[in-house]
This record gives C-alpha cells, sequence and structure tokens, in this order.
C-alpha cells in the first residue's frame, strides 16, 4: 500500500495560495501569485524527489489537474514535465468527465474520501498531492495525509487561501527538515 504524501510551498502564515504564477489563482481577488518563484532551490526538487520515491501517481483536486493539464503538457521537456506528463494520474471532481485530456488521467468516480480510501488500499505507489487545498483537506479530515512536506518559505502574506483552516488541529511529528539556501524550511511531517 502506497501512502498519501502532500506536498506544499506556504508562506510564515499558512498561505499556499498561487505560489507558481501571477494568474495561477486569484480567487478572491488574490493578488501575490508567484509568490515562491524567487526562492527556488535545487535543495527543493531533492527533497520531494525524495520523499515522492521511486513509483509515485499524481492526486490532484479539480482545480489543480486542470491548472497542471492546461500548463505542464505545454512546457519544454525537462525532468519535472517529463514525471508529470508519464506519471499516472488521479483526480477527484464532480464536475470533470471523462476522457479527460491529459494523458495517464483516471476520474475517480462517487464520494471522494471513499474513492481515495480504496485507491490507496490498491496501489502500491505513493499518491502525492501538490497544490489542491480543498481535497488537502477533505484528506486530513478523514486520516488519509500519511507524510506532509511543507516548504515553508520566509514570507508574509496576510492574505490568501491557507494549508490549514481556522478548525483544523493536528498533531504531526517532524521526521526530517532541510533549510535551502534561499532559506526555505522544507519540513517533513509525519501523521502520528
Amino acid at each position: 500500500m502506497g501512502k498519501i504524501v502532500v506536498i506544499e510551498h506556504l508562506t510564515l502564515d499558512g498561505v499556499m495560495q498561487a505560489p507558481g504564477r501571477p494568474d495561477e489563482d486569484t480567487r478572491g481577488g488574490f493578488e501575490h501569485g508567484g509568490w515562491a518563484q524567487e526562492r527556488n532551490d535545487p535543495a527543493m526538487a531533492a527533497a520531494m524527489g525524495e520523499r515522492m520515491g521511486e513509483s509515485w501517481a499524481l492526486l490532484a483536486g479539480r482545480r489543480t489537474y486542470v491548472d497542471f493539464a492546461s500548463f505542464w503538457p505545454k512546457q519544454e521537456p525537462n525532468p519535472f514535465t517529463d514525471a508529470l506528463n508519464r506519471v499516472q494520474k488521479y483526480v477527484v471532481s464532480a464536475t470533470l468527465e471523462e476522457p479527460l485530456e491529459w494523458v495517464n488521467s483516471v476520474l475517480l468516480k462517487g464520494d471522494p474520501v471513499t474513492a481515495i480510501e480504496g485507491l490507496k488500499g490498491g496501489v502500491d505507489e505513493n499518491l502525492v498531492v501538490f497544490g489542491s487545498g480543498v481535497l488537502v483537506q477533505a484528506l486530513m479530515r478523514a486520516d488519509l495525509v500519511d507524510e506532509f512536506v511543507l516548504q515553508i518559505h520566509p514570507l508574509v502574506l496576510g492574505a490568501g487561501r491557507r494549508l490549514f483552516e481556522d478548525s483544523t488541529t493536528a498533531s504531526l511529528r517532524l521526521v526530517d527538515s532541510v533549510t535551502t539556501a534561499t532559506g526555505v524550511v522544507i519540513a517533513i511531517y509525519g501523521a502520528r
């Protein structure tokens, strides 16, 4: 059985919204998109690769899947793009319909938590989640997240969608941590 590994960029105040680019997610009038780019560091890619393992699949919510599917297949070849295009992708959505546009994509049907529980028990590879905040929050409520890889940037935005909602409670166990040359703390937490 694989693990569910959540990999997120966060600010010190917990914002996870639109780390990649200005137009990534402007919900709620968010104007700080692309905030993570200036602190990219090779140590971040190394930590992600190590936690994802040799065998992994992407687990995504609708918004992240649609964004990734419109962006990554159009990028120049590189190891991350190639991996995302090649890997099996499992998508949680009540509005998308098959066939999904991105190669190797499967729509999970029925109750999302039940579908993911069944998927987790039926695959050997790790199920890796990038972004997908609504999905991650549902996974946390169902106690399905095995590991968090939080890339915490030395930045406070004061506004934006956060990983941990006000009502979230969790007790995590620090497994490892690394500080990058750009000041990002990569904290790896296991669920207790």
